[in-house]
């Protein structure tokens, strides 16, 4: 009796580990949400993090969940909160349970923006998500209008947390979705549709002197529903002119006319060229070109290009034409958070990770910063000059990964490399390299060329003097 409820027993004994494990795993797995095509708020990947892990994390305030819970964030909490209860005092809009109420109607929604399942409870995460919310419109009210200012505020009483704060509402980590910022901001009764735009515009053309003049002309078309958050703003304000320059060139109507005789020749052109696609390895087989002096050797001339297009670079003529680089010691920063949301997002176009990527190939040593300070190309005001710029364009290039199918500068380059790899052009760029790459070199080329003429001069006369 007892061996024959052992043997009973043994089967079960032996598949039980098994439904334990289907048991959790399945737990596990219904415990996931789904993956929501409105994420737009990443975490830096670590080929770009580990490369400067400061850029990427803030020093002074935590805005949203990311960095939430950071001890070294915690003294900006205290203000944040007096923040909201200056906002409820100044406004009298709305009460304290309206605005509770506007974030958790909104909870699931938020909480699809970001990469990652946000673990907090949920009380938690909309009071977190209000006090950010609020601190942040303050911030915009405060940095644009001093007048609506907290006489006691710290901030704006003190220049540089104003600045460091600036700086930290400009890292991809640190961002609210800018749909939360509207629904708050517009229950204002003062406040007009575009508004917050405004504001935020005049926050972000601070963070650096490279966006200053881009930002602030190229607010007017952008619409407030398309806006993610902060970083994705000011990559709007930088490419702006690329979409409006598109744009016009699609709105152009093409007026073609057809006479029996054109149509003819349309098939018979057709029968001898049959349409078909470029293979690959020919359509994008140009991502890469020479550095500038390289260029200048191959008799390339360079211009500044005057456009509020940063990355309207073009070569027309054997001139490239480049628009100025304004950098200073906040561009990396601001530029690395930029790259790390195109990284993480999916685009038509990558248009400032594939800047980068050309301008890392154009400043390969300091001698390159040099030519392009010279034609006033790049203004420099890094405290390390030329040597400190070209590493820094070199360090924003490194992790970024092209695609070269969409590659922004595929036809530049393609351009670039053809004109240099003309038997002509290569003689010159040989010639610079080997006789005129240093003033002592010129000067024994000229003096050779010189003294073979005198001698051939000298040779002639003496054949003339002859009887």
């Amino acid at each position: 009796m007892e061996e024959s409820s052992i043997q009973a027993a043994a089967p079960h004994d032996v598949e039980n580990p098994y439904v334990q494990l289907e048991t959790s795993m399945t737990e596990e797995l219904d415990r996931l949400s789904p993956m929501s095509p409105s994420r737009c708020i990443f975490r830096v990947p670590h080929r770009l993090r580990c490369l400067s892990e400061k850029a990427y994390t803030p020093q002074v305030i935590s805005i949203g969940p990311l960095h939430h819970g950071n001890s070294a964030l915690k003294v900006m909490e205290e203000h944040k909160m007096r923040s909201l209860q200056y906002f409820l005092g100044r406004t009298n809009s709305l009460s304290l349970k309206d605005y509770i109420r506007k974030i958790k109607d909104q909870e699931a929604k938020l909480r699809s923006c970001y990469s990652e399942t946000i673990q907090l409870e949920s009380d938690e995460f909309v009071r977190m998500i209000l006090v950010d919310v609020i601190f942040i419109i303050e911030f915009l009210f405060g940095f644009s209008s001093p007048r609506v200012r907290d006489e006691n505020d710290c901030i704006f009483g003190e220049p540089l947390m104003q600045y460091d704060i600036v700086l930290d509402l400009v890292m991809l980590e640190n961002q609210l979705p800018f749909f939360i910022l509207k629904d708050i901001f517009y229950g204002l009764n003062d406040a007009d549709d575009r508004c917050l735009l405004v504001l935020s515009r005049n926050f972000l053309a601070s963070v650096s002197s490279a966006f200053e003049g881009i930002v602030w002309n190229n607010l007017e078309t952008i619409k407030s529903s398309e806006v993610k958050h902060f970083v994705d703003l000011l990559r709007k304000l930088c490419i702006d002119p690329i979409l409006k320059e598109k744009s016009e060139e699609q709105s152009k109507p093409t007026m073609v006319r057809l006479t029996p005789t054109s149509i003819l020749n349309i098939q018979s052109m057709c029968l001898l060229f049959p349409l078909c696609p470029k293979k690959e390895e020919e359509q994008y087989k140009h991502t890469t070109t020479l550095s500038i002096t390289k260029l200048h050797l191959a008799g390339v001339k360079f211009k500044v290009r005057s456009t509020m297009n940063l990355f309207e670079i073009k070569f027309v003529n054997g001139i490239l034409e480049i628009p100025e680089l304004k950098t200073d010691d906040f561009t990396e920063l601001t530029l690395r958070n930029l790259v790390a949301f195109e990284q993480c997002s999916v685009l038509d176009k990558y248009y400032i990770s594939d800047y980068f990527s050309i301008m890392d190939m154009f400043l390969d040593t300091p001698k390159d910063v040099e030519l392009l300070v010279k034609y006033r190309i790049v203004e420099n005001a890094l405290g390390g000059g030329d040597d400190e710029l070209s590493t820094m364009i070199n360090r924003l290039s490194t992790g970024i990964l092209c695609d070269a199918d969409k590659f922004y500068y595929g036809t530049l380059c393609q351009d670039l490399n053809k004109f240099c790899s003309s038997k002509w052009h290569k003689s010159i760029a040989n010639l610079k390299q080997n006789y005129f790459n240093t003033p002592w070199k010129t000067i024994s080329f000229f003096a050779a060329v010189l003294l073979l003429i005198l001698t051939m001069v000298q040779t002639i006369f003496s054949i003339i003097s002859l009887p």
